[in-house]
């Protein structure tokens, strides 16, 4: 093919949902072998571009052309055909078939039914490019972070060249993101090209040469991220300053593909002061789960106190679903004193008494735990907040219930089209902004969180990470669970790991570094 030619160009592209906006006159083109950034807040358009891109969504006007001949990509087996590939946020996977014949569904039937075949294939893929997972295992018992492996998988399996990555690294630790970015890299040097799609905007300057910079659904700027600071990249998403950034080189780093924005997000700290009394105790907490394919929790110990925030970082896999659903009480521990939620016993209470007692919950999965994707965006705040004065001798008092959700709405800066708003209809970043805003505005005494800033923006992220500080300061206790190592260094006030099921003591911030808790995420150094 003509490099002069792209490898792919959209024209004047227009999408809007029931008078909402989400692409206006978009115009982008990508170029063979090029890592291409697509940068914008939630809500800004970017998935929705993608979607149209890969057949999942019709445009309402605009042309797309695929090296140089104009095409309707009008489903994605369609954009298969053309040999694109695209790695969601939201996994579109089916959840009770294995690895193995997810990747064989998208296959062409001669290939579709020789499974042993695709099994040998993808363990050489997982093996070149170290995203090991074992192809017999139902997609249903892997964790958040293995989903993702598959995604990448299932579009390395059909050699794309097209690549779209809508947040990649949301799942990812430091050293998996900078094994996928040399991964990429190495596809990109092959004539593959890649659309890239992130909120961290040190990895778009990192692996982007060239980036198209999306604002309420319009293309409002064009860049080389390398040649940009990131507040000027923020500058650009948001049309202001990111209130408290600043752009003193020393504070943007080097080039690591790890590196996040948490540098932008001002006053993370607060001012030292003692931690209070302890707010949840677990004590010896072991069992075995039901799933043969679930991680065995190993005499799981650890304190935290009212004014502190705890972080427990771990490569996906290690036992995080199992410890965040024996704290939420979605599995009931052997013994009640287990877990200790002041002077209570909780660990045989469920997830509705634990609520009750002041404990909130954000898990891991936002569309298969957190919400129900087909009820409004007032149904989901009233799953968990009906204790907020929102029901009266059992009947939904829709007035305060509308007042509640828009204000978490507002205070969160959830875009959307209105509160009576589907659930699905919201982009990956906004729903979280929405799940944290429910669960913080209910002023738990213990608030658990896994990956609270999941595929958020910088000026989401800063809002998310200043009402989690205000929590703390105000004396209430924060276990937060995630793989990235940035966030956890940024916000807490301990940290420590999850490996096979066993957790790690509990350090300072001051007293520990990256490599320790590195260290530790592999199992070395803490038993």
């Amino acid at each position: 093919m003509n490099k002069s030619v792209s490898r792919l160009e959209v024209r004047n592209i227009s999408k809007s949902y029931s008078g909402f906006v989400a692409n206006h006159q978009v115009n982008l083109a990508i170029q063979p072998g090029e890592i291409h950034g697509l940068l914008g807040e939630n809500g800004a358009g970017k998935s929705t571009l993608m979607k149209i891109i890969y057949g999942l969504v019709r445009p309402d006007a605009g042309e797309i052309f695929w090296e140089g001949r104009q095409v309707n990509i009008n489903s994605p087996e369609s954009a298969i055909s053309l040999l694109i590939g695209m790695v969601f946020q939201h996994f579109n996977l089916f959840e009770t078939l294995t690895v193995t014949e997810n990747i064989a569904l998208t296959l062409p039937r001669s290939e579709k039914w020789d499974l042993s075949r695709v099994a040998k294939k993808i363990i050489t893929l997982s093996a070149a490019y170290e995203l090991n997972i074992d192809c017999d295992r139902p997609v249903h018992t892997l964790s958040v972070g293995e989903k993702q492996r598959l995604e990448i998988l299932r579009c390395l399996y059909h050699r794309a060249k097209l690549l779209i990555l809508d947040e990649p690294t949301a799942v990812l630790t430091p050293q998996e993101t900078e094994t996928l970015f040399a991964t990429l890299r190495q596809i990109a040097s092959d004539g593959c090209s890649i659309l890239f799609s992130s909120h961290k905007l040190l990895e778009m300057q990192s692996l982007c040469n060239h980036a198209t910079v999306l604002r309420q659904g319009q293309v409002v700027a064009n860049c080389n991220p390398k040649a940009e600071t990131p507040a000027n990249l923020v500058r650009m998403m948001i049309g202001a300053d990111l209130q408290g950034t600043g752009e003193e080189d020393g504070e943007m780093g080097g080039d690591s593909a790890s590196s996040s924005d948490s540098h932008l997000i001002a006053g993370t700290k607060r001012k030292h002061q003692p931690p209070g009394p302890v707010c949840l105790l677990v004590k010896d907490l072991h069992f075995k789960p039901q799933n043969p394919f679930g991680t065995t929790l190993h005499n799981i110990n650890m304190e935290i106190h009212t004014g502190e925030i705890v972080g427990i970082a771990g490569v996906a896999g290690n036992g995080q679903t199992e410890l965040l659903s024996a704290l939420s009480g979605e599995i009931i521990s052997p013994q009640a004193e287990m877990i200790m939620l002041g002077e209570m016993p909780i660990g045989k209470s469920n997830v509705t008494q634990r609520r009750r007692l002041g404990l909130g919950y954000v898990p891991e999965e936002r569309l298969e735990k957190s919400v129900v994707p087909s009820l409004s965006l007032l149904e989901n705040a009233l799953l968990t907040a009906h204790g907020q004065g929102l029901l009266r001798r059992g009947m939904i008092r829709f007035g305060k219930l509308k007042t509640w959700t828009q204000r978490i709405c507002d205070a969160f800066n959830v875009n959307q089209a209105g509160v009576n708003s589907v659930a699905a209809t919201l982009s990956g970043g906004n729903l979280q902004k929405f799940i944290m805003g429910r669960e913080i505005s209910q002023n738990p005494a213990v608030l658990i969180a896994a990956h609270p800033s999941w595929g958020v923006d910088v000026q989401a992220t800063a809002r998310i990470h200043e009402a989690l500080i205000e929590m703390r300061d105000t004396g209430a206790a924060v276990l937060i669970i995630s793989e990235d190592l940035d966030e956890l260094f940024a916000l807490c006030d301990r940290i420590g790991a999850i490996y096979k099921g066993q957790v790690s003591p509990l350090k300072a911030i001051a007293h520990t570094n990256r490599d320790e808790i590195g260290s530790w995420m592999g199992g070395l150094g803490f038993n």
